[in-house]
């Protein structure tokens, strides 16, 4: 858990730290919402495009002055001209002076754009700071390439066209306000906006955290991020014409009209969502994100919202991912809650990103189910590896579907332990030394203990260890097993029964061999069971008094002739679950390493008691 929590806590910072491909997401994301909002006609507006037929039919650009002039005077709507001109007219000296008066007839805004050259000149109006400096929060610009003096004087407004690519060089925000020389330029949009209004200067809020809001007197608050930027809506359509069907017969019933180049080689195109537009078409779509209202904002409390929600769905996906048929639900559940949140609230004008928090909540879940399937894996083959001696295989299939039933580490449990020992090893030993045998001592030996392992796995016992020809067993652990003392004196009896068809079998075979015999001790007591031994290598036992007492046990069966010895506490647990098991009480004895003497029982066969010795 404490992993999966500071993976949490590293996502999480992930988040917060918000480098390049989630920014690059978080802007991909808002671009999908905008495209949902359906493309609308604007009415108000008409772009007119000075293509490369036009440039072509009046001999190159760039074009006469006279040609901006006329193109002016055709409209009855406010103009805009997104053309730049710094310099005088190369062609006729007059010709600046007539197009200053045309500016002068017809309101026309002018557009600047910004330099790398410290510039002298200023916007046409002033804007009223209220609050904070907003200079600091601005994009800070050292010179603007202005329009000829003559022209900018004869203009009803000025407005920058430069535009602010985000990290992945797409224009998505466009500033209204920047900083120039510690003057405040508006935008060309806005500069429109406010020759249209009839508005005489700019309000602008500044806060501690940045610019709030922008506004034209007797105009609604136009929001703005804390840099003053807003985000462009780029699914509008708008009229358009060419410039030499403008001349012809402009478009009529327009508030506003945008002149821009279009022509190859002349303009550069800006690169948006939509695909590259050229700068009155940028302007274009600002304008009527302002007129519309419907320029869609990043509330303040986005990044908390955003931060907190991703927080609380972590810390329940740390717990979940416990079982990927949870978790996997949950984090579906998540992520259409965020889309849909983030789509609701775009319907709203609220921009919310949450790309990034889908993302690294997918990457955590994906981190911890892995590394839970891996660890769950491992732990399988563990069980395999270290129970596929020792337990049946159904049993081992058991513990490895569900993991959860073996409890590592160790822990407090009454179980039933068995010792069963070939009695009276060394005559045996002898007669196979004596033929020169040792290969078939250990063939049968082998052959005892598996008889003997496949009886007690078959009663659900788990083979602790095998000590020479000794086998030592326990029931109720790993898997709990209720009964655990009837299945083991139910496994001592079938060895016992096993022992002596064995031993028919080899004297069928001709073996001139002492019997075999077992000696069989059980005790029933709390232990504890476990991995024991270090973190490199260890082994599943188990410790405790009362696997010792059984130990001991079974070397008395050579003292009491009999080849199943139980203690008290065995038989006790018998009872107690109703066993019908009959046992006889042999005697009262003091073993080795215990104070209190201990009774000893031994069960009875069909034909009663067993005797340890053979004949």
């Amino acid at each position: 858990m404490i992993t999966r929590i500071l993976t949490g806590i590293a996502m999480l910072s992930f988040l917060i730290w918000n480098p390049y491909p989630l920014q690059v997401l978080e802007l991909k994301t808002f671009d999908w919402l905008m495209a949902t909002k359906p493309a609308v006609q604007d009415e108000m507006i008409v772009l007119v495009d000075i293509d490369e037929e036009f440039v072509e039919a009046v001999g190159g650009y760039p074009i006469p002055r006279q040609l901006y002039g006329d193109l002016i005077t055709r409209t009855n709507a406010i103009p805009g001209l997104t053309v730049l001109m710094p310099d005088p007219d190369i062609r006729d000296n007059r010709a600046d002076d007539i197009l200053a008066a045309d500016l002068k007839a017809v309101p026309t805004i002018l557009a600047y754009t910004a330099s790398t050259q410290a510039t002298e000149g200023g916007p046409h109006v002033g804007t009223a700071a209220l609050g904070e400096n907003p200079r600091p929060w601005l994009y800070q610009y050292p010179g603007i390439l202005r329009q000829l003096p003559v022209l900018a004087d004869a203009s009803a407004g000025v407005g920058l066209i430069t535009t602010a690519p985000e990290v992945d060089g797409v224009v998505r925000r466009i500033p209204l306000v920047v900083n120039v020389q510690d003057r405040l330029y508006p935008s060309f949009a806005l500069e429109m906006l406010r020759v249209a209004t009839g508005n005489p200067s700019y309000q602008l809020s500044t806060k501690e955290t940045g610019v709030e809001w922008i506004r034209l007197p007797e105009y609604p608050l136009i929001t703005t991020d804390p840099r003053a930027r807003i985000w462009t809506t780029w699914n509008t359509n708008f009229y358009r014409q060419s410039a030499a069907e403008y001349l012809r017969e402009p478009l009529e019933g327009a508030t506003f009209v945008i002149f821009g180049v279009t022509a190859e080689g002349v303009a550069n195109p800006i690169p948006t969502p939509n695909g590259s537009m050229y700068a009155h078409e940028v302007q274009a779509n600002v304008l009527h994100g302002l007129l519309a209202g419907d320029s869609p904002a990043e509330p303040s409390w986005a990044i908390v919202a955003e931060l907190g929600a991703t927080a609380i769905v972590l810390l329940i996906l740390a717990f979940a991912t416990y079982s990927i048929y949870f978790s996997l639900p949950i984090l579906l559940a998540v992520i259409s809650g965020l889309c849909y949140g983030a789509w609701h609230f775009f319907q709203q004008g609220l921009l919310l990103d949450v790309s990034g928090a889908i993302l690294v909540l997918t990457i955590f879940w994906a981190v911890v189910t892995f590394r839970s399937f891996v660890q769950q894996f491992l732990l399988r083959r563990q069980i395999k590896g270290q129970f596929g001696t020792y337990l049946s295989p159904d049993m081992v299939d058991m513990l490895v579907k569900d993991p959860s039933l073996m409890k590592l580490g160790g822990e407090r449990k009454d179980m039933t332990f068995l010792f069963a020992d070939i009695v009276g090893f060394t005559p045996i030993s002898e007669a196979y030394m004596k033929n020169d045998d040792p290969e078939g001592l250990v063939e049968l030996i082998n052959l005892f203990l598996d008889e003997m392992t496949k009886v007690i796995l078959a009663n659900g016992g788990t083979i602790d260890k095998y000590m020479g020809d000794c086998i030592m067993a326990f029931w109720n652990a790993p898997l709990p097993c209720e009964k655990h003392a009837e299945m083991a004196l139910k496994s001592a009896m079938e060895i016992e029964l096993l022992t002596e068809r064995l031993n028919k079998d080899l004297k069928e075979k001709g073996l001139d061999l002492p019997p075999v015999v077992i000696g069989t001790g059980i005790n029933t007591g709390p232990c504890i069971v476990g991995n024991m031994g270090s973190e490199s290598r260890f082994d599943y036992s188990v410790v405790g008094d009362a696997v010792n007492l059984g130990a001991r046990l079974e070397v008395q069966t050579r003292t009491y002739d009999t080849p199943i010895l139980l203690s008290d506490f065995t038989l006790e647990h018998l009872r107690k679950h109703g066993s019908t098991v009959r046992c006889t009480r042999l005697d009262k004895i003091k073993v080795k390493g215990k104070d209190e003497p201990v009774e000893i029982f031994a069960p009875l066969f069909e034909s009663g008691i067993r005797k340890l010795q053979k004949t």
